[in-house]
């Protein structure tokens, strides 16, 4: 216990600072991935509409996150704008903008890619049955666009809680961060404390991300 350093994990608060740090985390990336559900969804649908002007700016804010790396639109958001518009943003806020602005535009290309998926002849068939637009998508497109989404925008919400990890170069305290701080704080008395520290970073982040793979999996296969 002593030579792999797992032992700092049981000094004081430490593991109970983990599991708060885990929290700080998770509550950043389920704000995000509310708000990039629900907002993904509706521009994914506009996207599909043959508007010169829409197709335009969906490609172009796209493109920006595709290229832009998470990191620096922390940076833009969170130094950058502060001095440059003169307001006080707190640094979760700032997360929650950047990994929603990334979130809205990564499901907004899921629903786009569901909706197109959806063969032409299920179109043509529920209007030769005597279906209105509202009824042909209630009944048949929905339902299969769900069925495709799902699974995608779960792994979606995995992917977002692992980069939250990015948070703390912006000071926000999340596991990491904690982590970091132990480690420091035992660097005399724990010389291996990066490696307990860190496997148990690991395992809160495998602990929070499985049971939604798992969901995941299971979803697939009974939509097979």
């Amino acid at each position: 216990m002593q030579d792999l350093g797992i032992d700092v994990l049981f000094k004081g608060t430490n593991g109970q600072r983990l599991l708060e740090g885990l929290w700080v985390s998770l509550r950043i990336s389920l704000i995000s991935v509310a708000i990039s559900l629900t907002l993904g969804v509706l521009v994914g649908i506009l996207m599909t509409k043959k508007n010169t002007l829409i197709l335009v700016i969906t490609r172009t804010y796209l493109e920006i996150v595709r290229f832009m790396p998470q990191m620096v639109l922390l940076f833009i958001v969170f130094f950058g704008s502060t001095r440059v518009f003169g307001w006080d943003i707190d640094a979760e806020l700032a997360a929650v903008i950047v990994f929603s602005f990334w979130g809205v535009a990564e499901m907004a290309d899921l629903t786009r890619g569901a909706l197109i998926s959806i063969p032409k002849h299920q179109y043509e068939s529920a209007e030769a049955l005597g279906m209105n637009s509202r009824q042909t998508y209630s009944l048949i497109v929905i339902p299969q666009t769900l069925r495709r989404l799902v699974p995608l925008s779960i792994n979606l919400i995995t992917r977002m809680i692992k980069t939250t990890s990015l948070v703390m170069m912006i000071g926000v305290v999340e596991v990491l961060k904690v982590g970091q701080q132990i480690i420091e704080a035992n660097r005399t008395s724990s010389p291996n404390a990066a490696f307990g520290v860190y496997a148990a970073v690991f395992l809160l982040y495998f602990l929070a991300c499985w049971p939604i793979s798992l969901l995941a999996k299971h979803l697939e296969k009974r939509w097979a």
